[in-house]
């Protein structure tokens, strides 16, 4: 299949989810052209299979803000002309399946159908916003096909959007054999080169994400035993957690790396992750580091709850209960394996639910499926 990708580039779930599949279909002998106002974060390159088209958005006086959904629709199109797409996959409704169901109309008569694969914010934030609303419904409507990551945001999405059509849950996933432990003592040594348990958090950093509860949650370990904090990333609230770490005199405990690429390579040396959002459709990098071994705490919402297993791979507590989410992290960080044991289940039970290998087949399935679905039906005799 030619396949084109829209997603936001930028880090984020979203991006993240929408450009990994785009490589993985990419190995299955797909061909892959991503189309989007900038290279996604984790799309590292193009290949004979993987293609990445700018979207230019001109600048006039006129527009207080450039028109990115129609520009976007144009290049969509200008694609799919040029190298015959048979679909495009939007991740995150607003704009790209406005753009997308722009994009099918101007394609007409040749089909082009389009899938929308919900994520978390462009429901539960964007999509509810009242000016949003009726498009957000309309575009997903009008989609030939409809995904979501998680059942919590197919059921939350079918309820205040009374969406009427199917919503097929197809859950984000990690290739497990890329998501490893890491056995690097080196690396991990520069973080704690006196064998310190290391605390990791991975995010865009946005106010969703309370970053600033994650260095509160560090600082009450921090003052029963020695420890690190990693926190991988970049975003609007990074320099409040930043503000944080020098008020309670823990920079030289905790490191910012800003965003990064393989973090992988860095999430396979941690020894617990915490994840205290206000909300999660999912919690991909929940998964992403449970697949390393590393047990996770995070808060009790949304679609995390279908991710982390509370007493099992991790703990989960109430959303802004710092102290539970410490007293979880002490009774991790102070047995005598430092939650090894733990962090093994948690590998064990993302490989039994969320590998790659499992869940790329799913998309594939869906679309064959949509694509049948589109075809011109010929009549007999005709």
């Amino acid at each position: 299949m030619r396949i084109g990708i829209t997603c936001y580039p930028t880090y984020g779930g979203s991006g993240v989810v929408a450009t990994e599949l785009g490589l993985e279909l990419a190995v299955r002998g797909h061909e892959v052209h991503f189309i989007s106002y900038a290279m996604p974060i984790r799309l590292s390159g193009v290949n004979e299979r993987v293609w990445f088209h700018e979207v230019e958005v001109t600048n006039y006086p006129l527009f207080d803000h450039p028109p990115y959904t129609l520009a976007l629709a144009t290049k969509m199109t200008e694609v799919a002309e040029s190298v015959s797409l048979d679909l495009l996959h939007v991740h995150y409704a607003i704009p790209h399946s406005v753009s997308a169901l722009l994009a099918r109309m101007m394609a007409m008569p040749r089909p082009l159908p389009f899938i929308t694969t919900l994520h978390g914010t462009d429901i539960t934030l964007v999509g509810n916003d009242r000016s949003y609303l009726p498009i957000t419904r309309f575009s997903i409507e009008q989609s030939d096909g409809v995904t979501a990551i998680s059942n919590y945001l197919r059921d939350r999405t079918l309820k205040e959007f009374e969406i009427k059509r199917p919503i097929e849950v197809i859950p984000n996933f990690v290739n497990c054999d890329l998501y490893q432990r890491s056995s690097d003592v080196d690396a991990r040594a520069k973080w704690a080169p006196g064998g310190e348990p290391i605390l990791m958090h991975l995010s865009n950093f946005r106010p969703v994400k309370r970053v600033t509860d994650v260095v509160e949650i560090f600082a009450q370990v921090r003052e029963r035993i020695p420890a690190k904090l990693v926190m991988i990333g970049d975003g609007p609230d990074r320099g409040a957690a930043e503000h944080m770490v020098r008020k309670k005199k823990l920079t030289r405990d905790v490191f910012f790396l800003g965003k990064q690429g393989s973090v992988q390579d860095k999430l396979g040396l941690a020894d617990l992750f915490l994840l205290p959002s206000d909300e999660e459709s999912f919690g991909l990098a929940a998964l992403e580091a449970m697949a390393c071994e590393v047990p996770v705490i995070a808060s009790e919402v949304g679609g995390i709850r279908e991710v982390v297993t509370h007493g099992d791979d991790g703990y989960l507590f109430e959303p802004r209960d710092v102290a539970t989410a410490a007293k979880y992290a002490l009774e991790i960080l102070t047995r005598p394996d430092r939650g090894r044991t733990m962090g093994q289940r948690a590998r064990a039970n993302a490989r039994r639910q969320y590998c790659s290998n499992d869940i790329i087949p799913r998309y594939e399935a869906y679309y064959d499926k949509v694509l049948n679905a589109s075809r011109p039906t010929v009549a007999v005799g005709k």
